[in-house]
């Protein structure tokens, strides 16, 4: 995109937002570093605002363009195409009475400060038709085929009829009804010798998982200064079952693979209380992350191993003096993210029929050579926020077939469906090396 002709400091968060869309339709870079790219400037409640129209522009992209396709020949250019999904999301999304004609008016004031007069035309013409399209739209009925379910949820036709094939219909309409909302902001607790006080829970409202709360908005200044004393880390409750099922035990070394960003390893030494968490993950970007969650941890002693395990294997734990071999070992695998899709809104729409093999390979791969660190009697919790069989249960079954698996059991595992476990999905399996 070429560089805005206004000057920056007349842009607002819904301008930013529209901007982001844009490179996203355009680009289709990640919504997460796009988050990443917004100016330092946009905080607090702003910063709320600009990613909560982002995140529903992308999530219900598929509803909003199908309506616009009815209005339109051909699409606009995608300064306009982001100005037009945010508008569509607002329609969505709803307010007080009115609330379509301000959304109408707003968006051709940004269409003329980001695109062109002539354009504002096109912005006006087209809103309030698709204002009262989708006003008059009905919700699918119950019998509701696949290819209906996926436009009004805005999902991929293919997805739909995946979902259905494997969860039935009503269970995948609960799932796509799921993937539509707003993901709340939780918190872990992490104080150790104290709950939260009543002024703290003012702004945290606690939930069904112990050590849980819910964030409440606009509350983001003490949300910060919470972070920075290390009270709080953001982290949803299905974080929690991969740990729990692990069950570090206090002076031991846990093994944290695929660390990054490293809210598993905080998790982990925050239930040692002491020991050592070592953590493993490639040298990319996503390390920076990883080290700043290192950083928070106190009492408990940490390493950071930065390497592939299935080239390097335990040579890398060699050159940095660290065992080869350890009691517990989380290996929280790459995958579909399926799990996670009010997260990231934007997972849909990158996946492809072919990715659930692929990363199933890989996950095979990854768990083989983790599993080659886990002592004599040590364990294993291999986890990903997949809802596939394909990620979860068959590439589990897999390594116990295959050679680098027999010497290990399934003791144990457990799976979150968002829409039974009211957080993200994710599924955990604790395996044992027999002794």
């Amino acid at each position: 995109m070429n560089p805005p002709t206004t000057s920056e400091a007349r842009l607002t968060p819904w301008s930013h937002a529209a901007r982001l869309v844009a490179r996203w339709v355009e680009k289709g870079e990640r919504v997460d570093a796009l988050l990443d790219t917004m100016p330092r400037t946009v905080t607090g409640v702003d910063r709320g605002r600009c990613q909560n129209l982002l995140l529903g522009a992308v999530r219900h992209r598929g509803r909003i363009e199908a309506h616009l396709k009815q209005l339109i020949t051909l699409l606009p250019r995608p300064r306009v195409q982001g100005i037009l999904l945010v508008a569509g999301f607002e329609l969505i999304e709803g307010g007080t009475e009115g609330h379509a004609a301000r959304v109408g008016h707003h968006a051709v004031e940004q269409t003329k400060l980001l695109a062109s007069p002539s354009e504002a035309r096109l912005v006006n013409a087209v809103v309030r038709k698709l204002a009262a399209g989708l006003a008059s739209e009905p919700v699918p009925p119950k019998e509701a085929s696949a290819a209906q379910l996926a436009e009004y949820f805005s999902h991929p036709d293919w997805m739909v009829k995946r979902w259905i094939a494997q969860y039935g219909a009503d269970a995948t309409r609960a799932l796509l009804e799921w993937n539509q909302k707003p993901a709340p902001v939780y918190a872990r607790w992490r104080n150790r010798d104290r709950a939260p006080s009543e002024d703290e829970l003012k702004w945290l409202t606690p939930t069904a998982w112990a050590g849980f709360y819910e964030v409440k908005s606009g509350n983001w200044a003490l949300v910060e200064a919470a972070l920075a004393a290390g009270v709080i880390y953001l982290q949803d409750p299905a974080t929690r079952l991969a740990v729990e099922l692990l069950a570090p035990k206090a002076g031991e070394s846990v093994l944290d693979m695929c660390a990054a960003p490293g809210g598993k390893s905080l998790a982990i030494a925050d239930t040692l209380g002491s020991g050592r968490v070592v953590a493993v993950d490639l040298p990319t970007t996503r390390v920076e992350r990883l080290k700043e969650n290192l950083a928070r941890i106190s009492g408990v002693e940490t390493a950071l191993v930065q390497g592939d395990i299935g080239v390097d294997g335990a040579k890398i734990f060699e050159a940095q003096g660290l065992p080869k071999a350890y009691a517990a070992v989380l290996i929280d695998v790459p995958c579909t993210n399926t799990g996670v899709m009010r997260h990231r809104a934007d997972v849909k729409w990158r996946l492809q029929v072919g990715d659930y093999a692929k990363h199933a390979r890989q996950q095979l791969g990854l768990l083989t050579a983790a599993a080659q660190l886990v002592e004599a009697g040590g364990r294993i919790v291999y986890s990903t926020c997949s809802l596939d069989e394909d990620e979860n249960v068959e590439v589990v079954d897999a390594f116990l077939k295959s050679a680098g698996g027999r010497g290990f059991s399934l003791e144990k595992s457990t799976v979150s469906r968002p829409w039974e476990t009211g957080h993200d999905g994710a599924a955990a399996f604790l395996l044992r090396r027999k002794g």
